[in-house]
């Protein structure tokens, strides 16, 4: 969500926190600001709005140390007060996150004769800092951080410190090293080219930057060390490469997605540890998957095909309702978590719950070096590449892809190598998808729609939902997600013509019955769609369809890959005709750190 930079020791400390801003912009946000220390002063600038507000305010500001911020608003509306980083009694302060007492902090340091300036839970900081600081910066951090509840990860500045300090509980922040030059930030993108080699901070621990050098202790004081690595070549900032949004870029880099996830399966061994780890606990008794949004649609669908080919118990769920019910998940529950960050604050603390119940936590994640890699029992990598846009597409591809290696590897047997053939085949497969020319007149027509439901069965529903969110997401079109069966119970009251339904079909077996589906909402003088896969949608159903995509079929468990490309493609192309920013869909954020 929040983005972090800091940085000490360099020329123009201005220069590299705008350009890290820049950098950050994909995470999210509604406000930036910069604060820059020169001679013993710290001035700051911050602003509403995108990052290039900033441009000719930060061009005024010198200083060779500095932090800034780009704001996901949580507490207080998106404003120029509300902005970070805060400043107060010689500190300034940038923070990701949510201090859960802010309250009642905020009170008692009003009663003690402390003004805010603002409605954030953000700003107590920088007042503890202020109120426990008696001449030793470090005593004042851990004073201050102690007083904290919640999640948080912090950039400091202090009037009487030629550098940073950096400060990690349950949210990202990374530290580098370039010469003489040190750097912070809440994602590794921000210090590609910057920093030759990275290390990330560990829940409680803090870092001090100052004079080329950084020492590190924990909330109580002791020192530790961190191991130093270089900067992952896949951190390098993404370009757009002639395409005219990231969107449609990363949707072009599906096949490339898929063809990497698979590689870097076999070149991890992955097959080996999930194989070892089934044998060591005499096979799971059940599977319980993990994740949100976009991720919980790829989990979703993998919880189908589980069931199918292992025969054992598998059923997905949201992060954030496992998290606050009883769960069954112990010892012979196999956990796995979803997400495209790794950083997903939901889904980082549902795997910590499991593993706590003995469950054995497995990881699927586009970022190697995240907090959820740091809990798990094993890793298996989705290699799609840095994914600018907030709205998860080859991410979503690659999850589907490594999620089936993941069962396939389960199953054993003829299963696993026959599974990497057919994964490989699906890269022309996706190609074709890409390439299909029926997307413009599905998008005018969801353009025009008051609005637009999506139905499917079986494997079809979970991409019916992400079809859903990804409209919702880009060109703020209102619809929802349903199995083809459920229209009647509820939603077929909101048919009329003004609503466009759209049917997913790659089943052959399903395709009658959702048909039956389809026929109902002409029978309320409702407008419908299809996308299905060759052959498998009733040739009686196309003809009536306002419009129909086909797509190459497939093998079931890999038919989410392919069809949900035309879906990703309409909601682009949506957005695209309603003038909306694909790129940067209004209140929210990439990676999802708060609860």
């Amino acid at each position: 969500m929040c983005g972090i930079i800091g940085c000490t020791g360099v020329k123009c400390a201005s220069e590299i926190l705008y350009k890290g801003l820049e950098d950050l912009e994909y995470r999210g946000y509604d406000s930036a600001g910069i604060a820059v220390l020169e001679g013993g002063r710290i001035t700051a600038v911050k602003k509403k709005g995108r990052v290039y507000a900033l441009k000719r305010a930060a061009e005024q500001l010198c200083g060779t140390s500095g932090i800034g911020h780009t704001r996901w608003a949580t507490h207080g509306r998106p404003s120029d007060e509300n902005a970070h980083p805060h400043t107060y009694g010689g500190f300034s302060v940038v923070h990701n996150g949510i201090i859960e007492n802010y309250a009642e902090l905020k009170e008692e340091l009003i009663a003690e004769g402390h003004t805010f300036s603002s409605q954030t839970d953000s700003e107590v900081v920088v007042h503890l800092l202020s109120k426990y600081y008696r001449g030793d910066l470090k005593e004042a951090v851990l004073a201050a951080v102690r007083r904290l509840k919640g999640a948080f990860a912090l950039c400091i500045l202090c009037s009487r410190y030629e550098g940073f300090v950096a400060v990690k509980y349950r949210n990202p922040i990374i530290v580098g090293a370039g010469g003489e030059a040190l750097y912070a930030a809440s994602d590794m993108p921000a210090l590609a080219g910057l920093a030759e080699s990275v290390a990330v901070l560990r829940d409680g621990q803090i870092a001090f930057a100052s004079d080329g050098k950084i020492s590190f202790c924990n909330f109580s004081g002791e020192p530790e060390s961190l191991t130093f690595s270089p900067v992952p070549a896949a951190a390098r900032g993404a370009r757009l490469c002639g395409f005219p949004h990231y969107m449609i870029k990363e949707i072009n880099e599906i096949p490339a997605a898929v063809k990497n996830t698979v590689h870097a399966f076999t070149e991890d061994k992955c097959f080996s540890v999930i194989s070892r780890a089934a044998k060591k606990r005499g096979g799971f008794k059940d599977i319980l998957l993990c994740g949100c949004g976009t991720a919980y649609h790829s989990a979703l669908a993998a919880a189908y095909f589980a069931e199918d080919i292992l025969g054992v118990p598998a059923r997905a769920e949201t992060a954030g309702e496992f998290r606050y019910r009883k769960s069954a998940a112990g010892a012979g529950t196999l956990f796995v978590a979803v997400s495209q960050s790794g950083e997903t604050a939901d889904t980082v603390e549902a795997a910590r719950a499991a593993k706590e119940a003995g469950a054995f936590v497995l990881a699927v994640t586009n970022v190697s070096y995240s907090a959820l890699t740091g809990i798990a029992d094993a890793v298996v990598p989705v290699r799609a590449g840095t994914e600018v846009c907030v709205a998860a597409t080859k991410s979503y591809c690659g999850q589907v892809a490594a999620l089936a290696l993941v069962i396939a590897s389960l199953k054993g047997g003829s299963v696993y190598p026959r599974i990497i053939e057919e994964l490989k085949d699906i890269e022309s497969k996706c190609a074709a998808a890409i390439s299909d020319c029926g997307v413009e007149a599905a998008a005018r027509a969801c353009a025009s729609s008051s609005g637009v439901y999506f139905i499917g069965r079986g494997i079809d529903y979970p991409v019916a939902l992400e079809g859903s969110l990804k409209l919702k997401e880009v060109s703020y079109v209102p619809g929802e997600g349903y199995p083809a069966g459920e229209l009647k119970h509820g939603t077929i009251a909101l048919i009329d013509g003004g609503t466009l339904t759209v049917a997913v079909i790659t089943d052959r077996k399903l395709g009658e019955k959702t048909a039956s589906a389809v026929e109902q909402i002409y029978s309320r003088g409702g407008r419908a769609a299809v996308v299905c896969a060759s052959g498998c949608a009733p040739k009686t159903l196309l003809e009536r369809a306002e419009f129909f995509i086909e797509v190459p079929s497939c093998k079931s468990c890999l038919s989410p890959i392919v069809s949900v490309i035309p879906l990703q493609l309409i909601a682009y192309r949506t957005a695209v005709i309603l003038g909306r920013d694909p790129d940067k869909p209004r209140n929210l954020a990439k990676s999802v750190t708060v609860e």
